[in-house]
């Protein structure tokens, strides 16, 4: 298994790989033309697409959160 992330991976190589027998499979959480996947990409049988958690722990979320505060402060401050 080979994980990725998307915009690094050639969606329309990785089709013809999967169509030539090269690749047996792929798993997919992010794409090059986010929000909308090509069409290609999202009716290939041998490409589970998933939704994108990777910010989904709680450090995450608590990092996230403190970023955000920062930001506003900022702006409430005019910097």
């Amino acid at each position: 298994m080979h994980l990725v992330r998307g915009g690094v991976v050639d969606e329309v190589a990785l089709v013809e790989a999967l169509d030539e027998g090269k690749v047996l499979f792929a798993g997919l959480d992010v794409f090059e033309n986010e929000p909308t996947p090509a069409i290609k990409v999202l009716m290939n049988p041998k490409i589970s697409l998933t939704p994108h958690i990777g910010a989904a722990t709680n450090e995450a979320q608590d990092r996230i959160g403190t970023e955000l505060a920062e930001q506003i402060i900022s702006l409430l401050k005019n910097e």
